[in-house]
């Protein structure tokens, strides 16, 4: 009888060694895979749909050969993060990633971001050319074809029935994710604009030329296309706002071309200048109806905050920059040097005085 019990209390320790070296060799095999980087060759990027599960995901990476040991991340996973808190989105998993880490990521929420950036000047047109290449959001705008832009059917799209969308969307760069769509983007932009614009007239200065927000945002525009020079937003501003107190009309090129359209062909012709359009400066006093461009920041605060200077005209000088003057001499003088070479000619603003109000 002792020996029968010795034999079995042998056979109880033997079992016992076994099972610890067991759980012991597993123990190591689960934190050494833990802790290696996975079988990937190159980053890639990984995008959870909306259903996935933490055990889908890691057993889809599986049958594609990054996870060997799905059973040790999921045994992770279960004992160290909420398993459940799977955020939709891709992720951008690198050739150094863990099993572990692996597992974090998809946890964490940090799914990788693209980025737009709506360039200041740019019309609403180029904008939503530009917009239709970023491949990695999802177009579902209407009225975007090959051939035109149906811009009445994009406003409606995005909640703003009857706006004219010129310059309602704020120049900056916008960060979105593989899920987001292309609506979403431009709400973004255009509530950034909206916000910056009211917030921006309620300190605009005293006494200037124009009676609302829109008309800053039309006048930005205008400054905005007129200039590159950040020095001189505030002087061509304060030009702009004496010219619309004295009843002279703008005579501002920007405004011409964008009236033009599809005739534009580079180039600004006598004729061009007389015919008459909604947005012909030369032809009609006061802002065009509305803005003919995207305004950075910059330009909104300029057309709020004009200069104190008595500049009327101002004149490129062909290096970027522009010389400015009071009088229509002085414009006329510099015309002549700036623009035509020394040649003295008949041009339009030789003939621009100011105008009587009706």
């Amino acid at each position: 009888m002792y020996k029968m019990n010795n034999l079995i209390y042998k056979l109880i320790a033997l079992i016992v060694l076994v099972f610890s070296f067991a759980v012991g060799a597993y123990w190591y095999q689960y934190n050494t895979y833990l802790q290696a980087p996975l079988s990937l060759g190159s980053t890639l990027n990984y995008e959870v749909k909306p259903g996935d599960n933490l055990t889908r995901i890691i057993y889809n990476l599986h049958k594609e050969g990054v996870v060997t040991q799905p059973s040790f991340l999921l045994w992770y996973a279960r004992w160290n993060v909420d398993a459940n808190a799977i955020h939709v989105g891709e992720y951008e998993l690198s050739p150094a990633v863990t099993g572990q880490e692996l597992v974090n990521i998809f946890v964490s929420g940090k799914v990788k971001q693209y980025a737009f950036t709506i360039i200041e000047g740019w019309t609403f047109e180029e904008m939503v050319e530009k917009l239709k290449s970023q491949d990695n959001l999802k177009h579902v705008l209407p009225g975007v074809t090959n051939k035109r832009i149906d811009s009445a059917a994009i406003m409606r799209e995005l909640g703003y029935t009857g706006v004219h969308p010129e310059g309602r969307f704020m120049p900056d760069t916008y960060h979105y994710t593989r899920s987001m769509t292309d609506i979403q983007l431009l709400q973004r932009a255009y509530v950034a604009m909206e916000d910056y614009l009211q917030s921006a007239w309620l300190v605009r200065a005293k006494n200037i030329a124009i009676q609302s927000p829109y008309e800053a945002l039309i006048l930005a525009s205008i400054i905005e296309k007129e200039t590159g020079v950040v020095s001189e937003r505030q002087t061509i501003s304060g030009v702009f706002s004496r010219r619309l107190k004295k009843r002279m009309r703008l005579q501002t090129d920007p405004t011409v071309i964008y009236g033009m359209g599809d005739r534009y062909k580079g180039n600004i012709r006598r004729k061009d200048l007389k015919r008459d359009t909604p947005y012909n400066t030369y032809t009609r006093f006061g802002l065009p109806p509305t803005p003919i461009a995207l305004p950075s920041r910059e330009a909104i605060d300029a057309a709020l905050h004009p200069d104190n200077e008595s500049y009327l005209y101002f004149v490129a000088k062909g290096n970027g920059s522009h010389y400015f003057s009071d009088t229509l001499d002085e414009h006329n003088n510099a015309v002549i040097k700036y623009q035509l070479k020394g040649k003295k000619r008949s041009f339009s603003s030789s003939k621009n005085t100011p105008q009587k109000k009706h």
